[in-house]
């Protein structure tokens, strides 16, 4: 068996592995020696398939400690396309808009679902994020950190771990691209401006509203990788499939609430 082939069919096996033994986060591995002799490879393969493993969060080695299933994060794949992004931008392919745009589909998709049912706890939590917004916009600069935790905030109804998860992979992603490529300079008072929309529109249960403000909050960044905000056929496009069957009521689970 070629090296190459052998490293993955450890990493599989391993995996393989951790799925039969229903093992979570924290659990231990056997010991090196143990799977040595459990998958009767090399010591040297082991230890190969164990590093790419903890590569990709699916393990964790703790030096004279052992071995544990790791934290399984998106990290790596945040990694991989924000690095991908880069990459191509640099080589002059509209990688960064693609990525945004993404974002912004997600995003935008969701939002309606959101302004149906959003428990009262959760607009408290986003109101109170708003507000710091404004706080760090008088003084120059909206937090990265309190721009991420309001994103967070704002699917948690929807019950859906894996989905928070990838949102916040995207959004880590192109934050670190646009770090990385010195392009991060949305003015403050609009940053809050366009949270402070997506807030109102979801406190008064107007799911058409709050996609429209959620397609705005991403004007700023399409303005400064293409020059220009969505077109007016882009606009029509998204109005019409949000549209509502003749008769539908207005409001939470109306208007705005597109099943």
């Amino acid at each position: 068996m070629a090296r190459g082939t052998m490293a993955e069919d450890v990493q599989a096996r391993i995996k393989q592995l951790i799925l039969r033994r229903r093992l979570t986060p924290g659990d231990p591995l056997p010991t090196e020696a143990e799977l040595v002799a459990m998958l009767d490879v090399s010591r040297n393969s082991v230890r190969e398939a164990l590093k790419a493993l903890q590569a990709m969060r699916i393990v964790e080695i703790r030096h004279g400690f052992g071995t544990y299933v790791g934290a399984l994060s998106l990290e790596p794949f945040v990694e991989g396309v924000a690095f991908r992004a880069a990459v191509r931008h640099l080589q002059g392919e509209p990688s960064l808009y693609e990525l945004m745009e993404v974002r912004e589909a997600l995003e935008a998709g969701l939002i309606g679902a959101v302004a149906r049912e959003l428990p009262a706890a959760d607009l408290t939590v986003l109101k109170g994020l708003v507000q710091r917004m404004a706080e760090e916009a008088r003084g120059g600069q909206v937090q990265s950190a309190t721009d991420r935790a309001f994103h967070l905030a704002l699917y948690r109804s929807l019950g859906n771990h894996l989905l928070s998860e990838v949102l916040d992979a995207f959004w880590a992603a192109l934050r670190r691209v646009r770090e990385d490529l010195a392009d991060d300079r949305q003015d403050p008072q609009v940053t809050y401006r366009r949270h402070q929309e997506i807030v109102d529109a979801l406190e008064a249960g107007d799911g058409d509203r709050a996609v429209a403000a959620m397609h705005r909050h991403f004007d700023g960044i399409r303005r400064r990788l293409t020059g220009k905000e969505r077109g007016p056929a882009a606009q029509a496009r998204s109005s019409n499939s949000r549209r509502p069957p003749e008769g539908r009521a207005a409001g939470r689970g109306g208007a705005g609430a597109p099943r």
